[in-house]
């Protein structure tokens, strides 16, 4: 109930998780992974289907699970706005490589993830 509470879902506690909107159904499953007290939280595109609103929600949560629980989150996660947000540190593959890894700035200003992601001038005029 504590994890249910600190998620605002307390009110839903009796309910089938099926039965949930979708943006609760998200906020449960990683309440549900808190609740076995584990030091490391794996996020795999968490954000995915939510709306903006949710999103912004969602950001808000894991920072506060970051610094309450003290635990270390690694996020797969393709809405950059999120993870430009979130993140301390960012490592950014392209077709299975590592490309770059840095902060936010870092990233942002990084040559090859600018290439990967948006393409060369030339690229873009043909």
């Amino acid at each position: 109930m504590e994890f249910l509470e600190l998620f605002d879902l307390h009110h839903s506690a009796h309910e089938y998780p099926d039965f949930l909107p979708y943006g609760k159904r998200r906020k449960l499953e990683i309440a549900r992974a808190l609740a076995t007290e584990a030091n490391l939280l794996l996020l795999d595109e968490p954000a995915a289907g939510l709306n903006p609103s949710e999103t912004a929600e969602l950001m808000h949560l894991i920072r506060k699970i970051r610094d309450e629980f003290k635990l270390t989150i690694i996020l797969i996660e393709h809405d950059m706005n999120l993870v430009m947000n979130l993140c301390e540190k960012i490592a950014v593959l392209s077709f299975g490589k590592k490309i770059a890894e840095g902060t936010a700035n870092e990233i942002r200003n990084n040559p090859q993830v600018i290439e990967a992601y948006l393409g060369t001038e030339k690229e873009k005029s043909q």
